[in-house]
């Protein structure tokens, strides 16, 4: 197929020709090499081939892929790009998702080779106008960053998620120093770079919309937030950063507890280690990963921690009475025979475990008087 096109010619005749416009399709059927050359003429304008091959078809399937990306991505500031800011980058990016970051340590490289733009001031960073600023800073020092960012570089409206392993301590500082127009979502991935390394699916994420205004826009970019985490087939989990201390307490402080005596108690595999002894060597190996600073705050940061702490001590002092009353037992029955037996096992059954964990033990008056 050819396209001619006139290209107007200056006449040596003082009158002007009339511009002639037009384009013409012509299908030929011998070799353009036989074709005449064009006319040289000053009174007639010439033809030049604009174009010898057939328009393309839109790729309407590229174009509509490219607009959703566009229309479901965020602008995400992920300030502390430490161990997990790095670890959650990689799924957001799969996401599609923008993202730009900020840490105390220069991490200019391993950002560039994530595809992540990095920032070493927080004001160079802000001014890009993210949508979302995600804090994944430790908990000792997350009240000093928000004492420092220029919040006034942001949109007034920004979305500002935190992902620390204590919600309440956050959620209060965020009410505190941030504007009162900036939208608050407190979040906790309950599993880090070891636990989440293969898959997010099944795992728990938990999430409080602490303030989101009430426009749709503002509406839809916290659900997009979320959309990542869902998507990734965790198990979401919405519920007051309250109750999820409450919770927490008994479950993650008492598992990076166990895990750390049991580190200090020094576990070790052997030969013929049993499904059990398996999972406490797995514990030990999740836990000690995390730095002494993490499970401080969650001792310091909850005040459901030290009630927990001091349950299972008084659980240990429980058993370790338990051990020791059998054993005196054996030991007097040793010594002087069954003749107190009656008696002990009198005072063994009037023993109550309390709900705290703690051993009471009537009056030796009383176990008599009831026995007599």
């Amino acid at each position: 197929m050819l396209i001619f096109s006139p290209t107007t010619i200056r006449s040596l005749n003082p009158q002007p020709l009339p511009y002639l416009s037009f384009s013409h399709s012509i299908s030929l059927p011998v070799p353009l090499s036989s074709l005449p050359t064009p006319s040289k003429s000053p009174h007639f304008p010439s033809f030049r081939i604009n174009c010898i091959d057939a328009a393309q078809p839109f790729d309407y399937e590229s174009h509509l892929k490219n607009r959703y990306i566009q229309s479901t991505s965020l602008k995400i500031a992920i300030i502390g790009f430490g161990n997990f800011g790095q670890f959650l980058s990689k799924t957001f990016l799969r996401h599609h998702h923008t993202l730009l970051a900020h840490s105390r340590t220069n991490y200019a490289d391993l950002a560039d080779h994530l595809g992540v733009s990095f920032y070493a001031d927080p004001h160079d960073l802000f001014e890009q106008h993210p949508d979302v600023v995600l804090l994944s800073t430790s908990i000792l020092s997350i009240e000093t960053l928000l004492q420092k960012l220029p919040f006034q570089r942001l949109r007034r409206n920004t979305l500002f998620v935190d992902v620390l392993s204590v919600k309440e301590f956050p959620r209060n500082l965020f009410l505190k120093y941030l504007p009162p127009d900036f939208d608050i979502l407190c979040t906790h991935p309950m599993f880090g770079p070891e636990s989440g390394k293969t898959s997010w699916a099944g795992l728990p994420f938990v999430y409080d919309k602490v303030r989101i205004g009430d426009e749709e826009s503002r509406i839809k970019r916290c659900d997009k937030f979320l959309d990542i985490f869902d998507k990734e087939g965790c198990r979401m989990v919405e519920m007051s950063c309250m109750e999820h201390d409450k919770y927490a307490a008994g479950s993650q402080f008492v598992t990076h507890t166990m895990g750390r005596v049991l580190e200090k108690f020094g576990l070790e595999s052997s030969p013929i280690n049993t499904k059990g002894y398996e999972t406490l060597l797995n514990l030990v190996e999740n836990t000690k990963g995390d730095s002494f600073d993490l499970y401080y705050g969650l001792f310091m940061y909850n005040q459901n921690a030290l009630e927990q702490l001091e349950r299972l001590d008084m659980a240990f002092e429980s058993i370790k009475k338990d051990l020791f009353g059998r054993l005196h037992q054996v030991y007097r029955k040793q010594l002087f025979g069954d003749n107190n037996g009656e008696v002990e096992k009198k005072r063994s059954l009037a023993q109550k475990l309390l709900g705290n964990g703690s051993l009471t033990e009537p009056p030796l008056d009383n176990v008599r008087q009831d026995g007599s």
